[in-house]
């Protein structure tokens, strides 16, 4: 116990919490707030961003944002949207987030494939998703080999139960941040207007 009482274990875990608010704020908050167009163009943005992070393709997240928005794009603008911001939605998924994410994909999979016998504790999926992950390779090998693995160890259910989260979660994005964005620029109308 420090002098004021205080756990220095809790000081640390409250200041680690409030170092990663300022960097979400930072990363995805602002950026959604400082984009000049219409609200629609940069919820979109989320929806993508959120519907590609929640899908079992991390490490190949960006280009995929990069091809959907090149298709849009260039063939129907109506939808376009901002890819920075898509791609920075995208790193909700990441390496020290994958197993929680991929294990919620596998026992919705399994639920929806109606396989209630296979529904393994946290740990066990963790250990197997380890032994899944290539070892010293090129990128474009290892993303191929850890493809190839995550379907020989989870197949089905892990894509299948990707489906709902990735809808869900763009819904609730596109719908979030096209809230966030009208209720600013109301607050800060002069905020609103182009850069020249």
């Amino acid at each position: 116990m420090t002098n004021n009482g205080a756990n220095p274990k809790m000081a640390a875990l409250r200041n680690w919490w409030r170092v990663l608010g300022r960097s979400l704020r930072h990363r995805l908050i602002i950026p959604i707030l400082r984009e000049r167009r219409p609200p629609e163009y940069t919820a979109r943005s989320v929806l993508v961003g959120l519907a590609v992070a929640l899908t079992p393709t991390v490490g190949v997240q960006i280009p995929i944002v990069l091809l959907i928005w090149m298709i849009i794009h260039n063939i129907y603008q109506r939808w376009d949207f901002n890819p920075v911001i898509a791609i920075a939605w995208t790193f909700i998924t990441n390496i020290a987030t994958l197993p929680f994410f991929y294990y919620l994909f596998v026992i919705t999979g399994r639920i929806m494939l109606g396989r209630f016998e296979n529904l393994r504790g946290f740990d066990t999926f963790r250990e197997r998703l380890g032994q899944s992950l290539p070892q010293d390779m090129n990128w474009i090998d290892s993303i191929w080999n850890y493809t190839i693995a995550l379907l020989d160890n989870f197949g089905l259910p892990l894509f299948l139960g990707s489906i709902p989260w990735l809808i869900a979660g763009g819904w609730i994005g596109y719908s979030w941040s096209l809230r966030i964005v009208i209720n600013y620029r109301t607050r800060h109308p002069r905020k609103n207007t182009k850069l020249s």
